[in-house]
């Protein structure tokens, strides 16, 4: 069933006290549907103004000719659009992702220029269904496994998936019932790229009622999960803090913290890391924080000392039981400052 314009309004509510939206639109039949139904949605009173563009990524001949018939179409729309090109040296690896992030430093790069507040993608149920099933795969905690989130921040944008929770064919339906013109990337059919292959697996849960609508019930149960713990998590981190008179490091009394659920202490943990180093990459794996976690409840239960780098930070647990973050310094070479 196509989207009927009442069913995107109701999506589109959240958008309207935005100064501009820049819709991110490839060509395709979700971001075809997804700028129509906006278009539409922007003509009303007092909506934000809308603007467009498409990221040519240089990878395929077709997206010059592709990115001119999204320029066509905003024309008729009579939406003002622009085509963003990724000009820098592609990696020889990782190309999908590598693209992603030029993707969305250009959009966020054009709103800023144009003065909006908000990029606008068309994902969907089934985008979030991949996105789990990946997450899960890669060892993903309750954080990753609440998946995208219909509104998250990017610099000094807000990134806004208002068709989260609208099937993939409800859209194709959409562009097709209206004849918009869309076309189909071929690289999303490539099983070269680990989001095809498990693409290709959605059908056969799906026939085992585990489709697009359970997984999006499932992110919204872990979303909420997430929420519970974190607002937990940052309490216990205020009720736990140790007063130091150095302003460059974070002391925790580790001891009454390890009174708390396993999952508050890894918690905690992480937003100590990040405290201490929030220019950091963050503790990367899950199976890392955990790791970190369980040698220093180990060495506490067992009254003993303990020193582990993580994040750009050494841990250093007292036999006083209480644990000192402060950021990693230079290291020499081939000397671990862990070890030193």
């Amino acid at each position: 069933m196509p989207v009927a314009p009442a069913e995107a309004g109701a999506c589109f509510d959240d958008l309207a006290s935005e100064a501009g939206l820049l819709v991110a639109v490839s060509g395709g039949p979700d971001s075809v549907a997804l700028l129509a139904l906006l278009a539409d949605w922007a003509g009303g009173p007092g909506r934000p103004v809308l603007r467009a563009a498409t990221v040519d990524h240089g990878l395929r001949a077709e997206a010059a000719a592709e990115a001119e018939e999204v320029a066509a179409l905003c024309a008729g729309l009579g939406v003002a659009h622009e085509t963003l090109r990724w000009l820098s040296s592609k990696p020889a690896s990782g190309i999908q992702d590598a693209a992603r992030r030029a993707r969305y430093d250009l959009l966020t790069a054009a709103a800023l220029r144009h003065g909006c507040t908000a990029i606008v993608t068309a994902h969907t149920l089934d985008d979030q269904a991949e996105t789990l099933l990946m997450r899960l795969a890669h060892g993903s905690g309750p954080g990753g496994l609440a998946g995208m989130q219909p509104r998250s921040r990017r610099g000094a944008v807000d990134l806004v998936r208002p068709l989260l929770g609208i099937e993939k064919a409800r859209l194709v339906a959409t562009a097709e019932r209206r004849g918009l013109p869309f076309t189909r990337d071929p690289s999303n059919a490539d099983p070269r790229f680990e989001r095809v292959r498990w693409r290709s697996l959605l059908p056969l849960l799906a026939e085992e009622g585990l489709g697009p609508a359970r997984f999006g019930l499932f992110a919204a149960r872990m979303a909420r999960q997430e929420e519970a713990l974190s607002q937990r998590a940052a309490e216990v981190l205020r009720q736990r803090r140790c007063c130091s008179q150095d302003a460059d490091e974070l002391r925790l009394d580790f001891r009454r913290l390890a009174e708390e659920p396993e999952e508050i202490v890894l918690r905690v943990l992480a937003l100590a890391l990040s405290e201490v180093s929030p220019a950091g990459d963050g503790y990367g794996r899950l199976e890392r924080l955990e790791a970190c976690g369980a040698s220093l409840l180990e060495a506490l239960q067992g009254g003993s000392t303990s020193r582990r780098t993580l994040a750009g930070c050494v841990l250093s647990l007292g036999a006083n039981g209480v644990l000192v973050l402060r950021r990693e310094g230079p290291r020499r070479r081939g000397v671990h400052p862990a070890t030193s």
